[in-house]
């Protein structure tokens, strides 16, 4: 039987949470942080399957770059108590092949 799991955490600032770190956690790459002017790296990660930012029409095309995304939400962001980011993870059955989970996220993200 299906059990599929949709769970949503915020990266809040309040926690000594970084945006970049979270990112870079996610995306698998290394992200310079200017916030607090570290790299942010974690190569233990492993098993990312597709890595991908989605940005509505309007938004400028350089934000297709996680490093510059995210930096610029933390830039934005100046209270000690932000909230930076949103992390959903979403978790697909074993049952569906892993061949069209990037366009199953992707349609469920549109």
């Amino acid at each position: 039987m299906l059990c599929p799991h949709n769970e949503i955490t915020i990266v809040q600032r309040s926690q000594r949470q970084s945006a970049v770190a979270a990112a870079a956690y996610q995306s698998g790459e290394k992200l310079f942080c200017e916030y607090d002017q570290q790299v942010k790296h974690y190569p233990e990660k492993r098993g990312i399957v597709h890595n991908e930012i989605l940005l509505p029409a309007n938004a400028p095309p350089e934000y297709a770059d996680h490093n510059t995304l995210w930096n610029a939400a933390e830039a934005v962001e100046k209270q000690w108590n932000s909230q930076l980011a949103r992390r959903w993870v979403l978790t697909i059955p074993r049952e569906i092949p892993p061949d069209p989970y990037a366009v199953l996220v992707r349609e469920f993200c549109e």
